[in-house]
C-alpha cells in the first residue's frame, strides 16, 4: 500500500532497529510508495514511511531492489556529491559518498547476502542507509 512520505526531520533523525520477518508488509508498503514517487524518487528507507525499521528499496540500474538491515561493510574512493530527498524539504544538498561500497544486508527470506556495489546504486544505498541510522544530508 502506498503510504505517506514522512518530512518530520526530527522523526527522520532517529535511528532505525533491526527489521525482522514481522515487517514483510513494511517492506511492501515501502517498495508501493517508492514505485508511485519512481518519477522524483529512487530510494526510500522505512523512516521515510514513519516505521523505523532497517529496510531500504531501491533502484538497482532499473530493477527494484530491497533490503533488510543493509549494513555497508567496506567503501572506497571517497568524493563530493549532491543529493535531493524526498522528504526534506529545500533543493539539493552537498554530502560525501564512496564510489564502491560492499554490502551485506538479508532478503525478504532473512537469508544473508553480501554484494558490491559502485556507481550511482552505490550513492543510492549510501543515502538510505544514512536514513536508517538517522542521518540527514
Amino acid at each position: 500500500m502506498v503510504k505517506e512520505v514522512i518530512h518530520d526531520p526530527i522523526f527522520l533523525a532517529g535511528k532505525s532497529e533491526l527489521a525482522t520477518k514481522d515487517d514483510l508488509q513494511v517492506a511492501q508498503d515501502l517498495l508501493d510508495t517508492l514505485i508511485a514517487n519512481k518519477d522524483n524518487c529512487v530510494g526510500m528507507a522505512a523512516n521515510m514511511i514513519g516505521v523505523h525499521k532497517r529496510i531500504i528499496a531501491f533502484d538497482n540500474d532499473g530493477t527494484y531492489m530491497v533490503m533488510f538491515n543493509p549494513e555497508i561493510i567496506k567503501k572506497s574512493g571517497l568524493y563530493d556529491a549532491e543529493e535531493g530527498c524526498l522528504s526534506l524539504l529545500g533543493g539539493p544538498r552537498k554530502c560525501k559518498r564512496y564510489q564502491t561500497i560492499k554490502v551485506q544486508w538479508q532478503t525478504a527470506e532473512f537469508q544473508t547476502r553480501v554484494k558490491t556495489f559502485s556507481g550511482f546504486s552505490a550513492q543510492i544505498i549510501q543515502h538510505e542507509v544514512d536514513h536508517c541510522d538517522g542521518v540527514l544530508i
